[in-house]
């Protein structure tokens, strides 16, 4: 056996081209673009590649895009003061403030201070709390994606046995929610799980956000299962010569693709679908505060 692989840049373009479809749609009922406003704070090399490409996709799906780059010298009071003037903003719909945040700056206090109805990213504890209430609102964006990936390749998620293994308030906890939000039965595992590799065997759907990589073997998987394998880590690659190093996931890849039915790639997997999330929920920010019906990501 070897799995399917799901391309997730795929499926990313076409919510991509979904989202652009229904920001049209929106535009003309309100009478402008949803506006997206990413905020970052810093220098740190990756997160201003994820801020490029998030205002790229968003400007190419017909988004208003609002980019803040401030220096890693900020004070909290300085970012809250930035996040307070976006939440008065009536042309900015959501609201994504780019991680990590320099340390001297209270993540928790900027992120609780975004207007739930603009929390595009899911973090605040208002959307935490409508997630967990089953209430309607923003949801978080990678296990979102995870979920409707998920879903494209197995279908109906109605009593599938689903394991999270990660307990993250990024990933892991909503993922879990998410998916009993279509039925399936979640158990949430972490690297503490007694017996975790027997657990992981009975699931049909496996999601690996634990961070560490390829911590998921391959006689981990069930047979046929489908594997979504949101880790992204950076190890040495000596074959490639001194210093140089390759992005892997939480899973070894090509020993799960043996007995996978259906696996993520890394990268090219989960994270597209990220962004493509993030459009979506810009787009359903502007349409739930003008009243107006959501439009669906898939």
């Amino acid at each position: 056996m070897s799995a399917e692989i799901i391309d997730g840049k795929a499926t990313a373009d076409m919510i991509d081209s979904r989202a652009a479809e229904a920001a049209s749609v929106v535009a003309r009922l309100i009478g402008r673009k949803p506006g997206l406003a990413v905020v970052l704070i810093g220098d740190d090399p990756a997160s201003d590649v994820y801020v490029r490409n998030k205002v790229r996709r968003a400007e190419a799906a017909g988004l208003k895009s609002v980019e803040i780059r401030k220096p890693a010298s900020l004070t909290t009071q300085d970012a809250l003061a930035i996040v307070q003037r976006l939440n008065e903003d009536p042309s900015i719909d959501g609201i994504l403030v780019q991680m990590p945040l320099p340390e001297q700056i209270d993540t928790n206090a900027v992120i609780g201070a975004i207007d739930p109805d603009k929390d595009v990213d899911g973090l605040t504890p208002v959307s935490a709390g409508r997630l967990l209430l089953g209430e309607r609102g923003l949801r978080p964006c990678t296990p979102a994606g995870c979920v409707l990936l998920a879903e494209r390749a197995v279908g109906d998620l109605t009593g599938k046995r689903v394991v999270v293994i990660g307990r993250s308030i990024l990933v892991g906890k909503p993922a879990a929610l998410l998916f009993l939000e279509k039925n399936a039965t979640v158990t949430l595992a972490h690297s503490r799980t007694r017996d975790l590799p027997a657990l992981c065997a009975e699931a049909d759907i496996l999601v690996a956000a634990v961070g560490r990589p390829e911590m998921v073997r391959g006689d981990w998987v069930k047979p046929g299962a489908c594997v979504i394998d949101v880790g992204i880590n950076r190890v040495p690659a000596p074959d490639k010569g001194e210093g140089k190093t390759r992005l892997v996931g939480d899973v070894a890849f090509e020993e799960a693709r043996a007995q996978a039915g259906w696996i993520t790639p890394v990268p090219g997997g989960v994270g597209p679908m990220t962004i493509a999330m993030l459009l979506i929920n810009t787009v359903n920010a502007a349409s739930l505060r003008e009243g107006l019906e959501s439009p669906e990501a898939s």
